[in-house]
């Protein structure tokens, strides 16, 4: 919006001018240039829009529920426990927007919204509707406790025990019924996460902060 006011401020004051209608044209298109560099930087690296497609983050999030993403905090800290994250499938293609450019790969990975539930270093077990977790705090494990599902949505794939290597997150939807997630396809690479979900813009009556986020009773 600053740059839209910028040219338009520039437009008005070049004709009050009497500036030439060349010199106005290429003033404004420098500035158009820069706006949509601006706005495509924007929009890959610092927030970007996701639309929910699917099920298998019900009840926190439903079908076409539109979401912007932080793609910067996870450049300065890591993940957290609970956490609601947009990623690239692993196995899918490439994440890297700039390496897919300089390989000359156009087809886009396809991108998936989980919450975080293992962090590096922990042991996860899955039996049933219950989510074990052995780390150094606990060797002994200890029991999730997700507030956040719903007891309606409670099963799918069971009975999966991972460990996590370094940079490995174990991730799963919170409609485990139908999700598609570590269950499945195995963990998730710290480099494949796209972003963290910030904010909720639609639908209006669901507008909100950290909408997803929760912390999870260890």
């Amino acid at each position: 919006w600053m740059l839209v006011l910028a040219t338009w401020t520039v437009a008005v004051a070049a004709r009050s001018a009497s500036m030439p209608q060349a010199m106005i044209s290429r003033v404004l298109g420098v500035l158009g240039l820069i706006s949509v560099g601006f706005a495509l930087f924007i929009r890959f690296f610092i927030a970007a829009p996701y639309l929910v497609s699917g099920a298998s983050m019900e009840p926190t999030f439903d079908n076409f529920d539109y979401l912007i993403t932080d793609r910067v905090t996870y450049d300065f800290m890591e993940p957290a426990r609970g956490d609601v994250v947009v990623f690239c499938l692993p196995g899918s293609g490439e994440c890297s927007l700039l390496k897919r450019i300089l390989n000359k790969e156009w087809k886009a990975p396809r991108t998936l919204i989980k919450r975080v539930i293992g962090l590096p270093g922990e042991t996860v077990s899955v039996s049933g509707g219950e989510v074990r977790i052995v780390n150094a705090e606990n060797p002994q494990g200890f029991v999730l406790e997700e507030p956040y599902l719903d007891p309606g949505n409670i099963g799918g794939p069971s009975g999966t025990n991972t460990t996590l290597g370094d940079g490995e997150y174990f991730v799963m939807g919170d409609n485990r019924r139908v999700s598609s997630d570590s269950r499945v396809w195995g963990t998730l690479p710290k480099e494949n996460i796209l972003g963290h979900v910030f904010v909720r813009l639609f639908p209006l009556t669901s507008i909100g902060i950290l909408p997803g986020d929760a912390d999870p009773v260890n």
